[in-house]
């Protein structure tokens, strides 16, 4: 079995353990899709349930290629390079799946973490930066992931405000337009998307071993989150895929933010699931129509049997579209 057919076959119960209180918040009593806001207030605080799920959630680890892993369980989908130089780390996950993440890093060796790279400031592929920086690392990310990690940031869809990161969480390196590092006898480079899934995204690429972490302006296998709070929208999540598509070859291994390990062929199909929902919605707004009468019009009903069933349903997913369009 290949490895991206491998982690197929283990999506459907690695889709993330925030899974149950998200859908089930979706639906109200009256079994009427709630706003987002309304959604994420009744699963009683999102974030705190994130991370007290994170407490007990097992931490899975693929191996995939020169020298470079996957680990899944933990907010967003951490990469992983070990070497000489120490460990590379892309995205930090949260802070109470420490033990497991340490334990998972163990089977790659004993040399300790040296670099992280957040491919954004959103706190399920940030909320590790405190440990791995006190245990020695460098971080680098997206000037914007530094300014919203430093102060009080809120994100509207949550109806949460994060507070300050403390300061050893902070990034020490910013990486402006493209910055390459030689790590491990592999490089490493680092490229702004411009504003996509928020206005702090960065993609990873090792060269090499051919393997693209795009962080969340890709979710394999699900509709996307795209935070308007901070200069996400439709628009710019399309164009970032773009942007992964021209980075990317035909044997490339991505690195979702959310998902399986995927193919140029899923960033291909994701774009073409964007671009047509994006029309629909646009087209029917253009109409005149309300936003209730688009969700009811199930603009996304085409492309809900691949993308439906993780965290943002279809009805919060044809919302975030019209938001932007």
């Amino acid at each position: 079995m290949t490895i991206v057919s491998d982690m197929r076959a283990v999506a459907s119960t690695r889709r993330g353990f925030c899974l149950c209180c998200l859908v089930t918040a979706g639906l109200s009593a009256s079994g009427r899709w709630l706003t987002p806001r309304q959604a994420f207030a009744q699963a009683q605080g999102i974030v705190g349930g994130i991370r007290a799920a994170a407490a007990t959630a097992p931490i899975t680890l693929h191996r995939l290629r020169g020298g470079i892993g996957m680990l899944e369980g933990s907010g967003g989908n951490i990469a992983v390079l070990s070497g000489r130089d120490g460990k590379l780390l892309v995205d930090s996950g949260i802070t109470g799946s420490r033990p497991r993440i340490e334990e998972a890093l163990e089977t790659f060796g004993r040399e300790p973490i040296r670099h992280l790279v957040n491919t954004h400031w959103h706190f399920d592929h940030s909320d590790g930066n405190e440990w791995i920086a006190r245990s020695g690392a460098t971080i680098t990310a997206h000037r914007n992931t530094g300014k919203y990690l430093a102060m009080t940031q809120r994100v509207e869809d949550w109806d949460f405000d994060f507070p300050p990161a403390p300061r050893a969480a902070l990034p020490t390196r910013v990486v402006r337009g493209e910055e390459v590092m030689r790590v491990n006898r592999a490089t490493v480079t680092m490229r702004e998307y411009g504003p996509g899934h928020t206005d702090s995204d960065l993609s990873v690429f090792f060269a090499e071993a051919e393997i693209l972490h795009t962080g969340d302006t890709f979710w394999n296998d699900a509709y996307p989150f795209i935070d308007y709070s901070t200069g996400g929208s439709i628009d710019g999540t399309i164009l970032a895929t773009e942007t992964s598509l021209a980075m990317s070859g035909p044997d490339t291994l991505v690195i979702p933010g959310h998902g399986p390990v995927g193919t140029r062929q899923d960033l291909r199909d994701f774009l073409d699931m964007l671009v047509d929902i994006r029309d629909r919605v646009t087209a029917l707004k253009r109409q005149g129509r309300t936003l209730d009468e688009v969700i009811a019009a199930r603009p996304t009903a085409a492309h809900d049997a691949r993308w439906d069933g993780f965290v943002i349903p279809p009805p919060f997913f044809t919302r975030l579209v019209f938001a932007g369009v």
